[in-house]
């Protein structure tokens, strides 16, 4: 089932991005920057095996918000795209703040969740940083090399592929190789480690090679409230 998940979880989480655009605009492509920061940072503790491969269940929704800078950069440029990386940054801090607070409380006798919370909020600070750094990084690359391929191949549809397949293959590798070192090195025997490395980078790439149509779709919708 896991295949399955896959392939649905890339067409939802794609397809949502266009319909919060086309619904609230640019507000929407931040409403999604801001959810995937949350969801994704409690689904990449999770790891799981897709075709044989080793990976972590975050995979296709952090892909997917190359995806909105994307459309950011292409639509409203470098200013707007670089927008959404400040409200994920934002997001990450306070979560990692709130989630530890949450810990701090005893928990009443009847309680039985804070186990539970221990286990996935206590992998918080250390996902959440990685995440961090990976983030800043892979983003800003992503904006930067974007509107460099844009100046070189102006506003044509013909070189929209060609900015939006490179900037987010590169940026990606660069996600991956920050993040994982930072959140697994040591958790993990080293060649489970390089593994997931491997396999997060493979399928972050077919995201992003999936994402091409939602982007020359994204050209032509015009927002409902703009």
């Amino acid at each position: 089932m896991n295949e399955l998940i896959f392939l649905a979880s890339v067409l939802l989480y794609l397809s949502s991005v266009l319909v919060l655009y086309k619904l609230f605009g640019k507000n929407g492509l931040f409403v999604f920057a801001v959810f995937s920061t949350l969801l994704g940072n409690i689904q990449v503790c999770k790891t799981v095996d897709i075709f044989g491969l080793s990976t972590t269940a975050g995979n296709v929704l952090y892909a997917s918000t190359f995806l909105v800078t994307d459309i950011l950069s292409e639509r409203y440029g470098k200013k707007e795209a670089g927008k959404a990386v400040k409200y994920g940054l934002a997001v990450t801090i306070l979560w990692t703040i709130g989630t530890q607070l949450t810990l701090l409380f005893t928990p009443n006798a009847n309680d039985y969740i804070h186990p539970s919370l221990q286990v996935v909020f206590g992998l918080v600070p250390r996902i959440s940083f990685a995440s961090l750094a990976g983030y800043i990084c892979s983003q800003s690359i992503d904006i930067v090399l974007y509107h460099s391929i844009w100046r070189k191949t102006g506003n044509s549809q013909s070189g929209l592929w060609i900015r939006n397949n490179f900037s987010t293959l590169t940026s990606q590798a660069v996600d991956t190789l920050i993040f994982t070192t930072l959140a697994f090195w040591g958790t993990y025997p080293t060649h489970v480690f390089f593994s997931i490395m491997l396999t997060t980078y493979f399928f972050k790439a077919i995201v992003a090679l999936l994402d091409t149509p939602f982007i020359y779709a994204a050209r032509k919708i015009r927002p409902m409230e703009e």
